[in-house]
C-alpha cells in the first residue's frame, strides 16, 4: 500500500524539472498540432492527454505551495488561523462563498445561454440555480444550528439534497443525450476557456479533497455541502470537455466528439446518480436508527 502510494506521489508530484519539460513538451506539440493541422489524429488525442496530465500536475504543485505560503501567514494573523482550524467557521464562510459563486456562475451561463441561443448554456444555469438553492438550505440551517448539533435535522437535510440531487441528475441525463444526439456544440469568446478550465479543475480538486477531508466532523449538512460541491465540479469538468471539443476538435471529428461526450456524460450521471443514491439510503438508515435510541430511552 505504501509503495503504491509512493508511485501515485511521484506522478502527480513529478518535481519542477519534469514539470518544465512537460510544460515544454504539451506547448511543443500543441504548436505543431495547429501548425501543421494535425488535429484529427491519435497523435492530436495523445497531446491533449499530455496536455491535461500538465495542467493537473502544476495546480496540484501550485495547490501545494499555496499551502506552505497559507501555513506562513496562518502563524502571523489570528483571524486566518480561525478560519484554518474553526471547521463550523470556515464551513459558514465556504457555504456564503460558494453560493455567491455558484449564483454569478448560473446567472452568466444563463445570459450566454440568450446570447448564443444555447440550449446547453442555460439548462447547465438551471443546474447550478437548483444546486444554489440547495446551498441556501444548508446555510439557513447552519445559521440556526451548529453542525453535528441535531443530528435528525441534518439527517433530514442530507436527505433531501439527495433527492434534489437524483431529480436534478435526471435532467442532466436527459440534456446529455440531447447534446449527443443532436450534436450541439458552442464556443468560449477568446481565451475565457483557459479561465473555465482553470476554475474547473481548481473546483474538481478541492471537492474530492474536501469529500475525504470531512467525513470525520459526523455532520450530515457538512457531508451534504460538500458532496453538493463535487457535483458541482463533475458538470462544470463536463461542460469544458464539450466546450474543448467543439473549440480544438476540428470540424470533421463528430464521431470522436460524441464518443467522448457521451463517455464523460455517463460517468457524471452515473458519479451524482451514486451520490444522490448513497444520501438518500444512509439518511433514511440514520434516521432509523436516531428513532429507535429515542425511543428506548
Amino acid at each position: 500500500m505504501e509503495r503504491l502510494k509512493k508511485v501515485w506521489r511521484r506522478i502527480l508530484f513529478p518535481g519542477g524539472k519534469a514539470m518544465i519539460c512537460l510544460a515544454i513538451a504539451s506547448a511543443v506539440l500543441l504548436a505543431c498540432i495547429f501548425a501543421f493541422d494535425f488535429r484529427n489524429n491519435i497523435f492530436a488525442y495523445l497531446s491533449y492527454i499530455l496536455s491535461a496530465y500538465t495542467l493537473t500536475v502544476i495546480c496540484l504543485a501550485a495547490y501545494k505551495q499555496v499551502r506552505k505560503g497559507i501555513a506562513v501567514v496562518e502563524s502571523k494573523n489570528k483571524h486566518i488561523s480561525r478560519y484554518l482550524n474553526d471547521v463550523p467557521f470556515r464551513t459558514h464562510v465556504s457555504l456564503y462563498t460558494s453560493l455567491a459563486i455558484n449564483v454569478i456562475y448560473a446567472i452568466a451561463k444563463f445570459f450566454s445561454g440568450i446570447f448564443y441561443h444555447s440550449f446547453w448554456f442555460g439548462s447547465i444555469a438551471v443546474y447550478y440555480i437548483c444546486l444554489a438553492v440547495m446551498r441556501f438550505l444548508l446555510l439557513r440551517h447552519a445559521n440556526r444550528h451548529a453542525f453535528g448539533q441535531d443530528q435528525a435535522a441534518e439527517y433530514r437535510k442530507y436527505r433531501l439534497c439527495g433527492v434534489v440531487l437524483m431529480v436534478l441528475n435526471l435532467a442532466l441525463t436527459g440534456m446529455v443525450i440531447l447534446v449527443v444526439t443532436k450534436n450541439h456544440t458552442y464556443h468560449y469568446p477568446g481565451t475565457m476557456i483557459y479561465a473555465m478550465g482553470a476554475y474547473a479543475f481548481y473546483s474538481m480538486i478541492t471537492a474530492v479533497v474536501n469529500v475525504v477531508k470531512f467525513r470525520k466532523h459526523n455532520s450530515p449538512a457538512l457531508s451534504a455541502a460538500k458532496a453538493i460541491n463535487l457535483a458541482s465540479a463533475l458538470v462544470s469538468m463536463l461542460a469544458l470537455e464539450t466546450a474543448m471539443l467543439s473549440q480544438f476538435g476540428g470540424d470533421d471529428s463528430p464521431l470522436f466528439r460524441r464518443a467522448m461526450t457521451s463517455a464523460t456524460g455517463g460517468f457524471v450521471c452515473l458519479a451524482v446518480l451514486g451520490m444522490a443514491v448513497y444520501m438518500i439510503v444512509r439518511s433514511i438508515k440514520k434516521l432509523k436508527e436516531l428513532k429507535s435510541s429515542t425511543a428506548v430511552q
